[in-house]
């Protein structure tokens, strides 16, 4: 593996932005040395993002990996399920509020919506963490973080599933707008590709996520990113990398995008595999 670093690029070398970067197994093997780089890379990032007056408390660090398939089959399994053949298992990554009945709601929209589309639900699982790893700041606000298992059933055509995936996280979404569940964040749902992040320093990251360290986790590549925020406030929610993507620096038109999608909506919902459904609504998050 070759790495070209800012020593190749002079004029790069400012440090009043953002890091990000990926590294990846260009034959596609899935291994824990590839995670243990990519985490490696990200902690050398750490001076790429601001820390809050508690020394401890970053504006946010994460990475993008494969799902490590490894790690959920013991609970899979245990459940009393099959384990789903590569590429049928989907998780959704999520941040519950802390109060106990609104989080036990925002987990009924989650089944009630799996259901409605024909997933089968495999169980949720609570992300081992250890809250010692954050700042004071991070841990006040920290949220609840399980993941929901599903698999993909026959009736759902397999080249169909991650919009499948995406319109029941946008129904989740919007079920939990009506009840007023703001502090619900999705941090990804995919069948492809899972997120960890949080409202932290990268070098935090593997501490406060053990999954991170376990030698089941295995992927074949990793984007991080480590937030240097300027124009709004870090959060959880706000940490790096969203669910496709990681970008380097802050978007400063946001009233303006946000208004451009809100105008696009009606065009949106006439695709045909929307087919009009107007709980896909609003596409950006308020």
């Amino acid at each position: 593996m070759r790495i070209r670093g800012p020593a190749f690029l002079p004029e790069l070398q400012e440090k009043s932005s953002c890091g990000t970067g990926f590294v990846a197994n260009l034959l596609g093997y899935k291994n824990h040395d590839l995670l243990e780089k990519a985490i490696e890379a990200l902690s050398n990032l750490t001076h790429r993002g601001a820390v809050s007056a508690d020394g401890k408390t970053g504006d946010g660090a994460g990475l993008l990996t494969q799902i490590p398939r490894k790690i959920f089959r013991p609970e899979i399994l245990q459940g009393g399920h099959t384990m789903p053949e590569e590429g049928n298992l989907a998780v959704a990554m999520v941040f519950f509020p802390q109060a106990d009945l609104t989080r036990e709601r925002c987990r009924q929209f989650f089944e009630t919506s799996a259901a409605k589309y024909g997933l089968e639900p495999l169980g949720w699982r609570k992300v081992p963490v250890n809250p010692d790893a954050l700042g004071e700041k991070a841990r006040q606000v920290q949220p609840v973080i399980e993941q929901f298992l599903v698999a993909r059933k026959g009736k759902t055509p397999k080249r169909e599933f991650e919009r499948t995936l995406f319109k029941v996280r946008k129904e989740v979404e919007a079920m939990a707008i009506e009840h007023s569940c703001f502090d619900l964040h999705v941090a990804s749902f995919s069948s492809r590709t899972i997120v960890y992040k949080g409202f932290m320093l990268a070098s935090q990251l593997p501490e406060y996520y053990l999954d991170l360290k376990n030698p089941d986790y295995e992927t074949a590549l990793a984007v991080f990113h480590q937030r240097f925020s300027t124009n709004t406030q870090p959060s959880w929610a706000l940490a790096q990398p969203f669910r496709f993507i990681a970008h380097n620096g802050e978007i400063n038109t946001i009233s303006g995008n946000r208004n451009w999608m809100r105008a696009r909506e009606p065009e949106l919902l006439e695709l045909p595999w929307v087919k009009g459904n107007a709980l896909l609504k609003p596409i950006i998050m308020p």
